[in-house]
C-alpha cells in the first residue's frame, strides 16, 4: 500500500454495528456465507426463527463484514443490497463506514489485496484451527487512506480494467462455445447413416492387472466429471492400496469412472498419464486401431446422446448409487464412420485442444491480471 498517503487507524472509519434481532419461530431469516480471498459475500441458506437460538445481528447494505476465523484467509467484504437484512452470528462482526472519509468500493477493493490480508493475519492469534481476528487488534490496524476524490478515482480505474477483463473472459468462453458447435456439427455429420457396433466389439474391456509391492510408489489417476480430462493423484504406496484392485493405465485407453460416468467422467488417457494406476472403478476399453479413433469415441460419448446411453447403462438412483455395467457399456451400439474420417476429425480435435491449452493460458494471465492491479491501484501507481 502506498506510503505517500496518510494513514489512519482501521477503528477512526470502522464502527462496530450492534443492531439485533430476536428471531421469532414462526418467521424465516437469511444466514449470510463470507467466502474466502474476497470472493464475496452470499447467502448461506433460510431458516426458521425456530431453529435459531439467541440473538443476531443484522446485515445492512454496505457494512463491512469479515469472519473472525477466516479474516486471515480473506474472508471479508462489503454486504451486498440483496443480503440486507439477513442474519449473523458474533462470529461475522458487522461495521458501518464512515462514508465521509472512506469510499466503500474502496474498501471493497481494498480488503481483496494482499496487504489488507496480511494486517487481518497480524490482528488474528490462537492455536491451529483456533485462530480467531482480535476485534481491537483489528480496529488498531493503520492503512493509508488517500482524499475521497482519490478513492473515487481508484475506484473507477479499478472497476473499468476489471469490465475489461470480465469482457476477453466472456469472449474466450463464448468463443470456446463456438468451437464445440463447430465440432459437435462436423461429428453429427460423420456419423449419418453410417453402421453402429456394440462397443465391446470395436473397443474391449483391457484389464492389466498390477501386482502390488508394499514398498512401492504407485501414482494414481483420476477423471473429471462434464468431460473435462484426466488429472494425476498423489502416490500410493502399497500399503495403502493393501487388497484393494488397481490397474495399470495406457495412452489411448477410453477411460470411464463407473460411479460418475453418467455426468461425464469420461476420458481419453495421455501420454503423461502413462503408468498410472487406477481402480477398481475405472473401466479402461482399448480401441481396434484399425476399426476405431479412441478420441472420436470419447466424443460421441460426451455428446447428449451418448451421455443418454450411458445414463441408461448407469441404472440406480443418484451420486455413488449409479454405476455404470460393464455388460450394459459393452452392448452400447456406437456409431463407426469410415477411419479415414474418424483420423480427419481427430485432427480437428488435435488443433481445437491446441486452441484451447492457448486459451488456458491468456485465462491465467487474466487471473494474474487483476492482483496485479490491484497491487498498484494501492501502491498509488494506477
Amino acid at each position: 500500500m502506498s506510503r505517500k498517503w496518510p494513514k489512519v487507524r482501521v477503528g477512526e472509519v470502522l464502527f462496530r454495528s450492534e443492531e439485533t434481532i430476536n428471531p421469532k419461530a414462526d418467521s424465516e431469516y437469511r444466514e449470510v456465507k463470507v467466502r474466502l480471498w474476497g470472493n464475496g459475500i452470499v447467502e448461506r441458506r433460510r431458516v426458521s426463527g425456530a431453529q435459531i437460538t439467541g440473538r443476531r445481528f443484522v446485515a445492512r447494505s454496505g457494512q463491512f463484514i469479515a469472519s473472525r476465523i477466516d479474516a486471515r484467509n480473506g474472508a471479508m467484504g462489503l454486504v451486498p443490497p440483496s443480503l440486507d437484512g439477513a442474519m449473523v452470528t458474533n462470529d461475522f462482526p458487522l461495521f458501518n463506514l464512515d462514508t465521509k472519509r472512506l469510499e466503500p468500493s474502496f474498501l471493497g477493493w481494498l480488503c481483496r489485496t494482499i496487504g489488507f490480508i496480511e494486517l487481518c493475519k497480524q490482528a488474528s492469534e490462537g492455536t491451529t484451527n483456533r485462530v480467531r481476528l482480535k476485534e481491537d487488534r483489528f480496529l488498531s490496524l493503520e492503512i493509508p487512506l488517500p482524499p475521497l476524490s482519490e478513492q473515487k478515482r481508484i475506484v473507477a480505474r479499478i472497476e473499468e480494467l476489471s469490465a475489461k477483463i470480465a469482457e476477453a473472459r466472456s469472449l474466450r468462453k463464448q468463443e470456446e462455445c463456438e468451437m464445440h458447435q463447430i465440432l459437435l456439427g462436423v461429428f453429427r455429420r460423420i456419423i449419418n447413416r453410417v453402421p453402429r457396433y456394440p462397443l465391446r466389439e470395436i473397443a474391449p474391456l483391457i484389464r492389466r492387472k498390477v501386482k502390488v509391492d508394499p514398498f512401492t510408489l504407485y501414482p494414481e489417476l483420476g477423471i473429471r466429471s462434464f468431460g473435462k480430462g484426466t488429472f494425476h493423484k498423489p502416490a500410493l504406496t502399497g500399503i495403502e492400496i493393501g487388497n484393494k484392485r488397481v490397474f495399470y493405465i495406457e495412452p489411448e485407453d477410453l477411460l470411464f469412472n463407473n460411479v460418475f460416468a453418467w455426468e461425464g467422467a469420461i476420458a481419453v488417457a495421455k501420454p503423461q498419464d502413462k503408468g498410472r494406476i487406477g481402480s477398481h472403478r475405472f473401466i479402461t476399453c482399448v480401441s481396434k486401431p484399425e476399426i476405431a479413433i479412441t478420441s472420436f469415441l470419447c466424443f460421441y460419448f460426451l455428446t447428449k446422446e451418448g451421455l443418454e446411453l450411458i445414463g441408461a447403462a448407469s441404472p440406480g438412483g443418484a451420486g455413488r448409487n449409479r454405476t455404470l455395467g460393464l455388460s450394459a457399456l459393452g452392448a452400447i451400439k456406437v456409431p463407426v464412420p469410415p477411419i479415414e474420417h474418424q483420423k480427419w476429425f481427430d485432427s480437428l480435435l488435435a488443433e481445437a485442444d491446441s486452441l484451447k491449452r492457448l486459451q488456458a493460458d491468456t485465462a491465467a494471465e487474466l487471473d494474474d491480471l487483476l492482483p496485479s492491479i490491484h497491487d498498484k491501484a494501492f501502491k498509488g501507481e494506477l
